[in-house]
Parts: structure tokens; sequence; C-alpha cells
């Protein structure tokens, strides 16, 4: 698993949505949440090698409204999140897309439906 810092200046919207539509699975994270820990620890035991940016705390605000007006708008079509649900860190993106929080992983895990979209996405191999 790459875990990668951000920790500095805006990184453009250019950049973080190609950093969500270039991996198959992609946690954005506050640096050393213990929630976020328990997200990938999920995923990597599922298969999948999730890539994690961790995102310092002076810098969460930012890094929140960006991915919420240029990567999750983008892909839903409007801002602010699914069926008016906030983006929250941990933020986990499946295939290109927001999927939700660590309440979401863990409802889809229990489900069932976890390991389906994680190789429509191509994070697992079998």
């Amino acid at each position: 698993m790459e875990i990668r810092v951000i920790n500095g200046g805006k990184t453009g919207h250019d950049d973080l949505k190609r950093m969500v539509e270039e991996n198959a699975v992609i946690v954005f994270a506050r640096k050393g949440c213990c929630l976020s820990h328990v997200v990938k620890c999920l995923l990597r035991g599922l298969g999948a090698n999730p890539t994690a940016y961790e995102v310092e705390e002076k810098y969460l605000n930012g890094v929140v409204l960006e991915l919420e007006e240029k990567v999750v708008g983008s892909t839903l079509g409007g801002g602010g999140g699914k069926e008016g649900r906030r983006l929250q860190f941990p933020a986990v993106f499946i295939g290109g897309r927001w999927f939700g929080g660590l309440d979401r992983i863990m409802a889809a895990h229990i489900t069932g439906e976890l390991t389906p979209l994680l190789k429509q996405a191509g994070a697992l191999w079998l």
C-alpha cells in the first residue's frame, strides 16, 4: 500500500481528479487517523491494495472542499455529495467515484456488496 502525505498548499483540482481516476481504490484520510487505518486494513484484507493520501490537519478543510467541488461534484452532477451527504474523512473512492467513508465501507462489506465493486473497479484479480 502506497501512503502519501498532502502537507502543503492547494493541490490543483486536476491533480485530485487525476489521483482519483488513476487508482482503482484510493483513501483520503487525516494523518494518523485510526478510522482510516481500519478502512485500509479491511481493504487490504480483501486483497485490494488501496493508495492512501494522508492529509495534515491544517489542510483538511481545503482538501475536503476541493474533493467535493471538483471530484465528487463532477461524478454526481452537482456539488456537496451523494444523497445530501457531505464528504468526510476517511473518504474512499472506488473506480473513480466517491463511495463513502468507514460506515459505507463496513455496510457494503457486511452485505457482500464490497467485493464485487472492488472486482469491477479492477482492484481485485480473482
